[in-house]
């Protein structure tokens, strides 16, 4: 769903602009709360596997194809306002460097999918976990629901945007069926990797699961008087069968297999956004890219005649820039947040 330049005009653009950077703004000052040493770690690694799943296009319908958001699974992992901050910094990655996403429509999308998708989807995974029996089928199926919502969530926002501020003449009404309806099946797509990726989580480190924190149910000591509640069981304690950086190393690892081999074997159709506008009309208000000659435009290297190790390069570049620039943020943040910490009276903690 990135949107190119030239789908909005310029009111909605530059409106949707201010309120992309006002949420990163408020997600910035939120993230200090998230980001512990297990968070912040793990945020730029999901950050670069984000990156490395939206090369995996696959194939929803008939001529369509789709791709990971993402927000909802980062919500989920490292929490909400971390989570728009991490598909903040890919949509930034991608726009600048691989020419995916309109620089002028840069507020549009992190509106869409990041902002929405995680807010969307954190909404829904919390009222799911709080209203179900606590344990990991709980946790895993709300997972999938949250991902599957947040992905339509954003389609019908972006229908909004484009009745306030679209550059075609089409009909809002036909807009909004077309994109409710491929996205639905994408959300589907969407949720069956936030599902599985949770729960490989939960299998191997479920105290790096944000969303898992306090879903444990209580030690109780069964009594002749009754069940008495010894204490509440801590799934923020690291685990003692894994230690953090072969997590991390692992899922390094995983995102540079995905990003630099597998996405050879990704569908070519066009994603859902890009399948309606062409049936739309919609495409023909696009505008060149202001990257599109830049040396990973396209997701290729320029100067590599073979396509799959053009591909292949630009992926694990991709990964990289993506855990140089999100790995930056996190440990800046974190650091603040330490700064703070130490400055508390221990009275006050």
């Amino acid at each position: 769903m990135h949107v190119p330049d030239g789908f909005f005009d310029v009111p909605v653009s530059v409106g949707a602009g201010v309120f992309a950077a006002a949420g990163v703004a408020v997600c910035l000052r939120g993230a200090k709360r998230e980001l512990d040493d297990r968070t912040a770690p793990m945020a730029g690694l999901v950050a670069a596997f984000i990156f490395a799943a939206q090369m995996l296009n696959f194939p929803v319908a008939a001529g369509t194809s789709g791709h990971l958001l993402g927000g909802a699974l980062a919500a989920i992992l490292v929490g909400p306002y971390t989570a728009v901050l991490c598909v903040a910094v890919v949509l930034l990655v991608q726009g600048f460097f691989f020419a995916d996403g309109g620089l002028t429509a840069l507020g549009v999308n992190i509106t869409l999918m990041a902002i929405v998708t995680a807010v969307v989807g954190w909404a829904v995974f919390r009222l799911i976990t709080r209203g179900g029996p606590r344990g990991r089928a709980t946790l895993v199926a709300a997972s999938f629901v949250a991902a599957l919502v947040s992905v339509p969530a954003a389609a019908l926002v972006f229908t909004a945007l484009f009745w306030l501020g679209g550059t075609a003449p089409i009909e809002v009404g036909s807009v909004a069926a077309a994109m409710g309806g491929v996205h639905l099946l994408i959300g589907l797509g969407e949720g069956f990797v936030t599902a599985l990726t949770v729960s490989s989580v939960l299998a191997v480190r479920p105290d790096l699961v944000y969303g898992a924190r306090g879903m444990t149910r209580a030690l109780t000591l069964r009594t002749a008087d009754g069940d008495v509640q010894v204490g509440p069981a801590a799934p923020e304690a690291p685990s003692a069968g894994i230690g953090l950086r072969p997590v991390l190393v692992g899922g390094a690892l995983v995102a540079v297999l995905l990003a630099g081999v597998v996405s050879f074997y990704a569908s070519s159709a066009p994603d859902g956004l890009e399948k309606v506008a062409a049936d739309k009309g919609l495409s023909a208000q696009e505008k060149p890219h202001a990257a599109e000659d830049g040396p990973l435009a396209g997701y290729s290297v320029k100067g590599v005649e073979n396509q799959r190790m053009s591909g292949g390069l630009a992926g694990v570049a991709g990964v990289g820039l993506t855990v140089v620039a999100g790995g930056g943020v996190f440990y800046v943040i974190r650091r603040r947040r330490r700064a703070a910490d130490s400055m508390t009276p221990a009275s006050a903690q």
